[in-house]
């Protein structure tokens, strides 16, 4: 299948389209070759091809190079896009990630999931740049496979990407069997730095030291070269810094040190890089940092730690968020549970809330696929959200159980958010400043247990509001 979408790239008149679109990103169609690219054009031409071959459909259906649609007929699965074949380790072809050309979603399409393709255990170019990453001793991570190839085409051999998710451990487990540092090499805009800090913790479990590389204001690793060369790019690689000096440094821009609710926010995006740091001289350094960033002392910092993550370790993206998310046994997960629960449990949530409405992103992603009825979309959704929340289901609850304890406790969300904030702000008060933050909890607390009394009654271990 990659000879033939290959082949049709070069000589194909449908593919004109695509090597019109190489050609604007400043890639010849000798270096797309060389890098195994490819086109799937629409039309039957390619499964008359593969059968032409011998290959038998239930064959080209479990490899996901093709798809039967709900009146039975099959089709390719990739359609009008240029392809980047997805290699294993053994430099064997198997999966693509193919790029709509022109207008339509998704923007980026993978094989699904197969026998020999798991997206989550495997890097983008990793077969060519695991040598790479010996002679370097490190691995460039960038976002996406046309950052590989423009960044790879300039010199770097030492550079990989995700898979259109968040890094995995798996991934980053691959890494350091081939290097010890990961530069990430992601943008510079908001939606960059989050899958950076996402991607960095992920990293730190594992033990790698972490780098972050910092782009001039709306460049990516593609335009930065194609403007101003190699030398550009490793010069950025050059002037990186280590992961949590970059958070800091973007929370002080932004001026979060300067008041105490503000030290208590940065805190709240600063403590799930500790906690998810393994390297035990690497923690230390990183509680000094924080500790004097933040100007609250190593042992409150210590004990805050030792704490039960906030969902605030989770809920708040815009600086950072871990990459594997722990999923908040929050009202906003049960809402996501009786939505993919179908109709007319759908009808009946929407009549409560709306997706909107939901603080956490990946169930707020889920609620709006299923709801918009796109599917497609649960695909590109972060930490395995969808799979865990298929896996886990409404048991041992009926669906009228839950629909009742959304009923009576999502008034109270805003109460039990400001409780939350409270108790963050609580940690870094003293004197009289703290003795006002309790009292302020407590008639907060008072009225909580006003509104919803149910919250305070036993029951069933697990249960909704229990």
């Amino acid at each position: 299948a990659a000879d033939w979408f290959a082949r049709q790239l070069r000589e194909s008149p449908e593919a004109e389209i695509a090597r019109n679109y190489l050609e604007s990103r400043h890639v010849t169609l000798e270096q797309a070759q060389v890098n195994g690219l490819g086109f799937g054009p629409r039309g039957s031409a390619f499964v008359d091809a593969m059968k032409g071959l011998g290959l038998r459909e239930e064959v080209l259906l479990e490899a996901g190079l093709i798809v039967k649609r709900e009146d039975g007929t099959k089709v390719p699965r990739f359609r009008g896009r240029l392809l980047f074949p997805i290699h294993d380790l053994r430099s064997r072809v198997v999966a693509f990630s193919g790029r709509i050309l022109g207008e339509g979603e998704p923007k980026y399409l993978n094989s699904p999931e197969t026998p020999i393709f798991h997206k989550g255990q495997l890097l983008y170019n990793l077969h060519v740049a695991k040598h790479g990453m010996r002679k370097t001793e490190r691995a460039i991570l960038v976002e996406g496979q046309f950052d590989v190839l423009r960044t790879s085409l300039a010199g770097f051999e030492e550079v990989v990407a995700p898979l259109g998710t968040g890094l995995t451990d798996d991934q980053a487990e691959l890494l350091r069997r081939h290097t010890g540092q990961v530069i990430l090499l992601y943008d510079s805009d908001e939606p960059g730095l989050r899958a950076t800090f996402r991607a960095g913790d992920v990293l730190l479990r594992h033990k790698l030291r972490v780098n972050v590389a910092t782009l001039p204001e709306g460049e990516d690793p593609d335009t930065l070269v194609e403007k101003k060369g190699a030398s550009a790019l490793e010069q950025a690689l050059k002037d990186s810094v280590d992961v949590m000096e970059r958070k800091i440094q973007i929370l002080e821009r932004k001026g979060f040190f300067g008041t105490l609710p503000g030290r208590r926010r940065a805190l709240d995006r600063l403590l799930p890089t500790i906690r998810a740091t393994a390297d035990s001289v690497t923690r230390d350094f990183y509680v000094g940092l924080v500790s004097e960033a933040a100007k609250i002392s190593r042992d409150a910092l210590e004990r805050e730690l030792k704490e039960k993550p906030a969902l605030a370790d989770t809920g708040d993206l815009s600086i950072n968020a871990p990459a594997v998310i722990q999923l908040p046994q929050s009202i906003e997960k049960w809402v996501a549970l009786l939505v993919l629960e179908g109709s007319p449990w759908r009808e009946a949530v929407l009549a409560k809330c709306k997706p909107e409405e939901l603080q956490f992103p990946p169930y707020r992603q889920v609620v709006t696929a299923v709801l918009s009825n796109r599917l497609e979309d649960l695909e590109t959704i972060p930490a395995r959200t969808y799979e865990a929340l298929r896996e886990e289901g409404l048991s041992p609850f009926t669906a009228q159980e839950v629909l009742d304890y959304i009923s009576s406790n999502i008034e109270g969300q805003p109460l039990k958010e400001q409780l939350r904030e409270l108790d963050r702000q609580i940690v870094l008060a003293k004197g009289k400043e703290q003795e006002l933050l309790v009292a302020k909890k407590q008639a907060v607390w008072n009225e909580l247990r006003k509104k919803q009394p149910q919250l305070f009654k036993a029951g069933r271990k697990g249960a909704p509001g229990s």
